[in-house]
């Protein structure tokens, strides 16, 4: 991995074998602590993707790729445990037929270049509920 920052934005480069969510969340070891993840592409592999469903549980599907990184947009924040990436992303398998959703796991298969916006890291968290999603919290807001 490798990384750029000029001002408030980085541009960030995965190679083969990283995986997607550790690799943001290391940023928070350089100081980036809290971002919005504006955009992605790359080839990936050995992905899990899913959807929240009515009853607040997450439901995910396997895709061993590899696959085209088309889109991905989120964020990291501080979390319970530690840093903590929320990802959505589309992608697309070898013949052509698209697939999209929460981004649970991803390693790099080819390239990834992602584009983040560094925020305030006092600005928002992430806090448990009572089902398996981890909202979004602003601080200081009513």
């Amino acid at each position: 991995m490798e990384f750029i920052r000029e001002g408030d934005d980085v541009i960030l480069r995965l190679d083969p074998g990283e995986e997607i969510h550790a690799s943001i969340q290391s940023l928070a070891e350089h100081g980036i602590k809290c971002a919005a993840i504006t955009s992605g592409i790359g080839r990936v592999r050995d992905i899990r993707m899913g959807y929240l469903d009515s009853d607040g549980v997450y439901q995910t599907l396997d895709h061993a790729g590899p696959m085209e990184l088309l889109s991905t947009q989120g964020n990291l924040v501080p979390g319970p445990d530690g840093p903590f990436t929320h990802l959505h992303t589309i992608m697309s398998d070898n013949g052509h037929h698209v697939h999209g959703g929460h981004l649970y796991h991803a390693t790099i298969h080819v390239v990834g270049e992602l584009h983040l916006r560094v925020m305030d890291a006092e600005s928002m968290n992430r806090e448990p509920t009572d089902t398996d999603f981890v909202a979004l919290k602003f601080c200081g807001a009513e």
